[in-house]
């Protein structure tokens, strides 16, 4: 039986600069995380392109694509067509990496680490076609999130109540949590928690996240 489409999204697809919503705006959408959350774009990337993305990335513009999410792009901005003669002019060195490899599970699967200044982000993500992704890790890290919401993605020490304590700060702020994904490398050692939110965070609850003395770094992601 067909499942019948839930919304316009679903029936049209996204507003976006072609060819492929899969291999082109699942790209810059997957692109945009690392942007945002390196606060800019970055200085050098390097994009490795598993399976699919790995034997189609040049005919389906997944490497443009890739450096204008990196720009901070959107799906529908008419510069991605450049976004290779923009990179080198705005002098991001990149690389692009094509690997076939049965451990991805997702044939549209990408990698993408970056830099910019002292900062560094490794962000894993796959595209699930019509535009729509899941980024399913970062800098290591188990994540589970569709980029869809306003994310706040905290690395903190794995201390006890930490999550309580956000959460309340959420609350506070009358911001209500969708998704929860906690992870970490191990016990008391660095952890992730990535909350998707169904409002944004106001910046002044962000800037005192930031100077908790067990929080090693704390982003909000906009809607990519």
């Amino acid at each position: 039986m067909s499942q019948e489409p839930s919304g316009i999204f679903d029936m049209l697809g996204p507003i976006m600069i072609g060819p492929s919503s899969s291999h082109t705006a699942g790209v810059v959408r997957i692109a945009r995380v690392a942007h945002f959350l390196l606060g800019g774009a970055p200085e050098r990337a390097d994009i490795t392109f598993y399976n699919s993305f790995a034997m189609t990335y040049k005919g389906h513009g997944s490497d443009r694509a890739a450096l204008a999410g990196l720009m901070g792009f959107a799906v529908d901005d008419e510069r991605i067509r450049d976004a290779l003669a923009l990179a080198d002019e705005a002098g991001l060195a990149y690389t692009f990496d094509p690997v076939i490899s049965s451990a991805k599970s997702h044939p549209n699967t990408l990698f993408i680490r970056a830099q910019r200044g002292e900062r560094r982000v490794e962000v894993e993500g796959i595209s699930r076609g019509g535009g729509l992704i899941l980024i399913s890790g970062i800098d290591g890290l188990h994540t589970n999130f569709t980029g869809q919401l306003y994310t706040l993605v905290v690395r903190a020490r794995d201390v006890r109540g930490a999550v309580a304590f956000l959460s309340a700060i959420l609350a506070y702020d009358n911001v209500n949590i969708a998704t929860l994904t906690v992870s970490r490398r191990a016990k008391d050692d660095l952890a992730l928690q990535v909350y998707e939110l169904d409002e944004p965070l106001r910046s002044e609850s962000l800037s005192y996240i930031q100077t908790l003395p067990w929080i090693v770094g704390a982003q909000v992601v906009p809607p990519v």
